[in-house]
């Protein structure tokens, strides 16, 4: 059974999770001042080699069920340097009323703050929402990814979700800089037919000083790749004024979406000291 696909979860009644991360620096190291999560939600904070601390999301349950609330707060301290991912995909089951899930950043001068979770799963009959409100101050940093895909394609599942939008606003002191909301839904068409072979998305967003040699590197990568009908990958490189680069990429499998993300994202165990993606085979 692939690591995506696990059988159909249990029926339960909907959860609300709240969960709360505050990071600060502490001499040349970053430090996890809040950890505070309710069930559903879970949080580990495993020790790395790095300066940059390090944070993973799970949920009780091992998944999204039918009205479901999660909400997650993050706040960066000035020069402070986290990393949050998750402990596994983000699988969303059958939800007629459907299930959400917000998260809200605050990053201060200086601070860098790295959102790189595994991929949204929508099992059939799944509608999910999910929100991400960004809030940088001058001179911080940010590095964001976004990854679904089409559910469990090796049970035929394909693209058999309900319902599935992801919106991301991200400002720079209050001032809006991206604000955007993707939009799946079967009522505006059958999505197997609109998405055609590609079974997984991806948005990157690279934002602030930090990232200015990986944003020349990766814009000039992208734009010297071929142009084919049949690649297995089609990326996108967006300019977003001289501090910003949104890249998109559609691909036929997870597997070389993941490929293709995590070399994009390369540059970041420079970032933190350490490599998160080291011991996740």
């Amino acid at each position: 059974m692939n690591a995506l696909e696990p059988a159909e979860a249990p029926l339960r009644t909907g959860r609300a999770g709240f969960a709360r991360l505050a990071f600060e620096r502490s001499g040349p190291r970053t430090v996890v001042r809040t950890a505070l999560a309710h069930s559903p939600l879970r949080l580990l904070t495993p020790r790395n080699h790095g300066h940059a601390a390090w944070a993973y999301t799970s949920s009780f349950g091992g998944g999204l069920v039918d009205g479901d609330h999660l909400s997650l707060e993050v706040d960066v301290a000035a020069g402070a340097s986290a990393l949050l991912s998750t402990q596994g995909a983000n699988r969303v089951y059958r939800s007629p009323r459907g299930c959400r899930s917000d998260f809200t950043a605050r990053v201060e001068e200086g601070a860098l703050l790295a959102v790189v979770p595994d991929p949204t799963v929508c099992f059939t009959g799944a509608r999910y929402a999910q929100t991400f409100d960004l809030r940088l101050a001058s001179g911080a940093s940010l590095v964001f990814m976004d990854l679904v895909t089409s559910g469990r394609d090796a049970s035929g599942e394909r693209w058999a979700f309900a319902h599935y939008t992801s919106t991301l606003r991200v400002s720079v002191d209050g001032r809006p800089r991206v604000d955007e909301r993707w939009l799946l839904d079967p009522t505006h068409g059958p999505l197997p037919e609109r998405l055609g072979r590609f079974n997984a998305l991806a948005s990157v967003l690279l934002l602030g000083p930090a990232l200015a040699s990986a944003r020349e590197a990766l814009a000039a990568g992208v734009a010297a790749l071929p142009v084919s009908s049949r690649a297995a990958l089609i990326p996108s490189a967006s300019p977003l004024g001289d501090d910003g680069l949104l890249l998109r990429a559609a691909a036929v499998s997870v597997e070389e979406l993941l490929r293709a993300t995590r070399a994009w994202l390369s540059f970041l165990p420079g970032l933190l000291g350490d490599d998160p993606w080291a011991r996740r085979v």
